[in-house]
């Protein structure tokens, strides 16, 4: 599942790639929906950004930081009055991270970079660990049966597929700011595309490490895979070990998410589609100051009253039908006369059209599970509360 949902998501890489070397505008999928759909889907894009998406995104991965915050500590952050002690922490994150993206994009990214190396270089350290010491340890791993022995639901594998997409998540985030890279036309199809290729080889690699460790039945019930491996191989000062790591990746997330996706705001109210207070710049930054600091007031409300599982999966499934928009304003932008993209999507038309195939089983899927249903049909709701506040203040206005 891990190699699905990363053939997945690169195809989904591979196309974007050549619709942002055609259409590198800050806003991302906002602008290629704009481009290629018209003003109705972008609106709805931006839309579901202000009222579901970014804050569930923020919620999600901040309260993850924050849990791993007390763990380090030796605290048990599901017990009070640590549980709401990790609420604030998760919210206090979020304005400190949001201040680093006001002050700049240059600061903003050095966080990222630095973050980026630290959860790399800590999560090789635990597969390398785990494919020498903990292999020979374990007897040789467990790897076998290779598929399993007894019949598993389709949904199954679609809820799972969820999870995995959320973890991928993040291989469209650049295109939010290519209005603001270097030779976009360049310089996006390559971050694009090496840096899922780099992610898909890390999780994969990863999962291998851990079955040379733990067997799935110890998985099945385990609440943190990587500290379970790493204290069965080196003790409690591998569990300290992953808990910063995982903090590091989880900041590092949280601000990367705050320097892209408060410029799909931005560009929406550029547009006159959301009000325009939105697309004010700091005078003295030259950041988007007034988006960056609404998705981090959205984002400190929705970690305060929903629960990790919910915000994640608000994030998913809210965003999944912009995704496929996205990859297939490709066909649209294909049709046009004098197109000449600086990148062709390899694999042409197959490789989108899987990217679609599976955003459109996925969707099904959490409508018609029993497990998911009443909270994806909500979101689906929301999103299309949309569609009458688009005909009512933005087509008005316009006329």
């Amino acid at each position: 599942m891990w190699v699905v949902g990363g053939l997945i998501s690169l195809c989904g890489a591979l196309t974007l790639a050549e619709v942002a070397s055609e259409v590198p505008k800050t806003g991302g999928i906002y602008a290629f929906l704009k481009e290629a759909w018209g003003k109705l889907p972008a609106f709805l894009f931006g839309w579901a950004q202000l009222t579901v998406v970014r804050a569930a995104a923020l919620g999600a991965i901040s309260i993850t930081f924050a849990e791993y915050f007390w763990r380090v500590w030796g605290f048990d952050p599901t017990a009070a009055p640590y549980s709401q002690y990790a609420r604030y922490t998760a919210a206090g994150a979020i304005v400190i991270t949001a201040t680093f993206n006001i002050v700049g994009v240059r600061m903003g990214a050095a966080v990222v970079n630095v973050t980026t190396i630290a959860k790399t270089t800590g999560l090789g350290l635990i597969i390398l660990l785990a494919l020498t010491l903990g292999l020979s340890q374990s007897g040789g791993g467990h790897y076998t049966p290779a598929m399993p022995t007894e019949p598993v639901r389709i949904g199954a594998y679609g809820l799972a597929l969820v999870s995995l997409l959320w973890a991928y998540d993040g291989w469209m985030d650049l295109s939010y700011v290519a209005g603001e890279v270097e030779n976009p036309q360049r310089n996006m199809p390559r971050a694009l595309i090496f840096g899922t290729l780099a992610i898909i080889t890390v999780f994969v690699l990863a999962n291998i490490a851990y079955m040379a460790v733990l067997s799935i039945d110890e998985m099945r019930v385990s609440k943190l895979v990587a500290a379970d491996v790493a204290e069965k191989m080196v003790g409690q000062w591998g569990v300290t070990f992953v808990a910063v790591t995982v903090m590091l990746s989880t900041f590092g997330t949280l601000n990367a998410v705050l320097l892209t996706s408060p410029r799909i705001l931005f560009a929406a109210a550029d547009d006159r589609m959301l009000p325009s207070f939105i697309a004010k710049v700091h005078a003295k930054y030259q950041t988007p100051y007034a988006a960056i600091s609404l998705v981090a007031v959205l984002g400190m409300v929705f970690v305060l009253f929903l629960r990790f599982e919910q915000l994640a999966d608000a994030f998913v499934y809210a965003m999944l039908p912009f995704y496929a928009g996205g990859v297939a304003a490709v066909f649209r932008l294909r049709a046009r006369p004098g197109y000449a993209p600086k990148f062709r999507t390899p694999g042409y038309p197959v490789v989108p059209i899987i990217f679609i195939a599976a955003v459109f089983y996925l969707l099904a899927n959490g409508l018609l599970d029993p497990e998911g249903r009443p909270w994806v049909a909500g979101i689906f709701a929301v999103l299309l509360l949309g569609i009458p506040v688009f005909k009512i203040f933005v087509e008005k206005r316009a006329r």
